[in-house]
């Protein structure tokens, strides 16, 4: 009996659920953003030189706060707030925001 067919389901089930685990909860994401529309606008608009973070892809927006934490970017007021964060709360901001659509007027 061939064990490939079987490997093969085990394997996309498996991916599947991989990424259902990284994929961020957009509840607790909404719940988190309070901190954040205090400078970043929930319409998409810059502000000054704060820019827009609704409608990232959840990669870039993860990406450009990691590189906060690990203070790559220089921000001190960002590299406290996305210190404060585990992956969790990360992803979770990533698929809030990036589900937001930019007001267009």
């Amino acid at each position: 009996m061939s064990r490939g067919p079987a490997l093969a389901v085990t394997l996309w089930l498996g991916v599947g659920l991989a990424r259902a685990a990284v994929a961020g909860d957009v509840a607790l994401g909404e719940h988190l953003s309070g901190e954040c529309v205090t400078c970043h606008q929930p319409s998409g608009k810059a502000v000054g030189a704060i820019p827009p973070i609704v409608g990232w892809t959840e990669d870039q927006f993860v990406a450009v706060m990691q590189s906060y934490r690990n203070k790559e970017r220089d921000n001190p007021v960002m590299q406290t707030i996305a210190g404060s964060l585990n992956d969790a709360e990360l992803a979770a901001l990533a698929a809030y925001f990036g589900r937001l659509k930019p007001v267009t007027n």
